[in-house]
């Protein structure tokens, strides 16, 4: 006789199959019970339903998943990925971005080949990671993040557009913003673009940076060096020029003394409000998502829960001893759907090959 854990996971996998590719875990049969207070729930980490893992491709890490509907109602993935050899590291000085397509959000995705790779001699000669896929205007802009040495200190952001998601795809030679003046809170890097078009008509990219001295001064043995904060720069066409806000950071944990950050921003407009996700560093721990609101997109509320741990989702073997962020997912990026989140991508390690793959959530 089955017990009720063995009922649920067979019923639950009976009715995910055809959803499910080969090396995918098995979802749990729900989260279990919420591990902060309860005013910390959302709405939005309450209508997760996991889907499970998409894109394991064989000798390569994937990272950054980014979604859109094309007008004939495929889905187009825009993703970063690098050879499995260089390990987890790669990502800063060994990646490209891919472009890969499905019939629907689970997928399984056809990968069609590389859209943006390194360019030597050029902002993004070592890596080009972070995409972020929009519609804005008639065109489709590709933001991404490149670096020109292989370190975090060049990482810039960079702007691809194409008429089609098919391509070709048009990047400018220098990037969209350049890191701050020496001493400045941003003069370590720009990168993760998070990019709205707001209802008037205003074009903000919103982008982390951090401190170098704070970076290269860190205390020995600190967990995450330096402060990650978000600015935000703001044009009147997508393609800029974008020029910083004047009372940057607009998002800033670091007075409250505990090393306290976030990144990985996803930004969208709802119900007369700005919404943000993102990838908690430390405000509450380093599993959980955040969910943030604003009316202006200037001053934002503390964070509440997005979504949880691993754990509370699907069932996997213990971490192995290479990868270190195993158990959390990353980058989060929505795919909306009549002006609505309808899907949540993310990324996390392990699955088929013990690297790192797409994690799609269904939301509502």
């Amino acid at each position: 006789m089955l017990n009720r854990r063995d009922f649920l996971r067979n019923t639950l996998s009976a009715s995910l199959l055809p959803l499910m590719l080969p090396g995918m875990e098995m979802p749990a049969a729900g989260p279990k019970d919420f591990p902060y207070p309860a005013a910390l729930n959302t709405r939005f980490c309450r209508s997760l339903k996991p889907v499970g893992r998409i894109l394991e491709l064989e000798g390569w890490y994937v990272w950054c998943n980014s979604p859109i509907f094309a007008p004939d109602g495929m889905v187009h993935l825009f993703f970063s990925r690098w050879p499995e050899k260089f390990g987890m590291g790669g990502w800063i000085s060994r990646c490209e971005i891919a472009h890969a397509v499905a019939q629907r959000p689970e997928g399984p995705y056809e990968v069609q080949g590389t859209v943006l790779a390194p360019r030597p001699g050029s902002f993004d000669a070592t890596t080009c990671h972070n995409p972020h896929i929009q519609f804005v205007d008639g065109r489709y802009c590709l933001f991404y993040m490149g670096n020109s040495n292989g370190k975090t200190n060049t990482k810039r952001i960079g702007l691809a557009v194409s008429d089609s998601l098919w391509g070709p795809w048009e990047r400018s030679d220098t990037p969209l913003l350049e890191a701050g003046q020496p001493g400045e809170w941003d003069d370590h890097c720009t990168t993760n673009p998070a990019f709205i078009k707001t209802p008037d008509e205003k074009y903000l990219l919103y982008y982390k940076s951090w401190n170098s001295a704070e970076y290269e001064n860190a205390p020995a043995g600190s967990a995450i060096r330096g402060n990650r904060k978000y600015g935000l720069a703001i044009a009147d066409q997508v393609t800029g020029p974008y020029h910083k806000y004047e009372r940057n950071p607009v998002i800033d944990f670091s007075s409250r003394g505990k090393n306290e950050q976030l990144e990985d921003a996803f930004l969208w407009f709802q119900s007369g409000k700005f919404n943000l996700l993102a990838r908690d560093m430390g405000f509450y721990d380093h599993a959980a998502g955040l969910l943030l609101e604003s009316k202006n997109g200037l001053q934002w509320s503390n964070p509440k829960i997005a979504w949880l741990g691993a754990e509370h989702y699907l069932e996997q073997p213990p971490a192995p001893s290479h990868l270190k962020r195993y158990g959390r997912f990353e980058r989060p990026q929505l795919l909306m759907k009549n002006g609505k989140p309808a899907w949540l991508f993310t990324t996390t390690q392990g699955g088929k090959y013990q690297t790192a793959s797409g994690f799609v959530f269904k939301v509502g």
